[in-house]
């Protein structure tokens, strides 16, 4: 059960556990974080809730070399376990790994106080800076984020230099059947093919052809699109009253104030009837989203 201080968006605030993170990276015009000292490798310990638990060998070997001709550039986070002459890595375990194959016997570190919400909130958020990060990863560590720890979308985009209609669309592809989200992990589909299957009742059908045909992300887009319109068209009546004057405006007022095709299908003799709002990109569908979200409840 996730506690009222898990939702508190940690006491450090989001920026400064970022900062810690190294958000900027090491080859920035600041370069890289001053170390507080240096520790032997055999004093650090992993995190044993480190969300990445797979370092490809490969991968370690050539951070190795370079350690061996620069040395370790940025500093280790960690902290002091209670108790121990031991230290818990807090971000860069990858480093540590690496600075052993290359049989370095210290390494730079810089240690902080920090309780075990905000250790796991770091491991998180280093977890998401993986250049092998897939789509579907990084849309998980960010659902982790928020549901955890309370931060918004914008707050997360604003922190990762990041645009929202980023964070939000890789949220939306969590909404994609789990088959469909394996196919991204696994590199058969690009976030790309699969943000064209988002709403798609079909998705995981159209998702085997897609893979199957070796279609490119505007292929796959308008054979999103056709099954979309094809399933609309079965539903549409065959015969319809003409709207009335007051109904066409109506739609033509809202169709320029949104930006957006609006329709208005009025129910006979009922008050009852369907509003449909068409939108054409993920980016409609974003700026929608957030003009409904800031509307004020008038139900009360």
């Amino acid at each position: 059960m996730t506690g009222k201080n898990d939702r508190r968006g940690l006491g450090r605030g989001l920026s400064a556990l970022m900062a810690d993170v190294h958000l900027a990276g090491p080859d920035q015009a600041n370069g890289a974080r001053k170390a507080e000292q240096y520790l032997p490798v055999d004093k650090l310990e992993p995190n044993p809730q480190q969300p990445r638990l797979d370092f490809k060998r490969e991968e370690l070997e050539s951070l190795a070399d370079s350690i061996r001709q620069k040395g370790v550039i940025q500093p280790l986070i960690v902290r002091r376990k209670v108790g121990r002459d031991i230290y818990e890595i807090v971000a860069g375990e990858r480093r540590w790994r690496a600075a052993q194959l290359a049989q370095l016997h210290e390494v730079p570190v810089v240690i902080r106080e920090l309780d075990d919400t905000e250790v796991l909130e770091i491991a998180i958020i280093e977890n998401i800076q993986r250049e092998d990060l897939n789509a579907i990863e990084e849309a998980l560590g960010f659902r982790q984020l928020m549901t955890r720890f309370g931060h918004t979308q914008e707050k997360l985009a604003e922190a990762l230099s990041k645009s929202r209609s980023h964070v939000a669309n890789l949220m939306r592809l969590l909404t994609l059947p789990t088959e469909v989200q394996d196919m991204v992990r696994e590199g058969g589909l690009t976030a790309g093919h699969a943000r064209a299957l988002i709403g798609s009742p079909k998705a995981l059908e159209l998702a085997g052809q897609i893979v199957l045909k070796g279609l490119s992300v505007r292929e796959t887009e308008k054979l999103a699109k056709a099954h979309s319109e094809k399933k609309s068209d079965a539903k549409r009546p065959s015969a319809k009253s003409e709207k009335d004057a007051d109904t066409r405006a109506l739609e033509a007022d809202l169709s320029a104030n949104l930006r957006l095709q609006v329709r208005i299908d009025h129910e006979a003799g009922s008050d009852k009837g369907l509003l449909t709002i068409r939108y054409e990109s993920l980016d409609d569908l974003d700026m929608l989203c957030q003009m409904l979200s800031h509307l004020p409840d008038q139900r009360s």
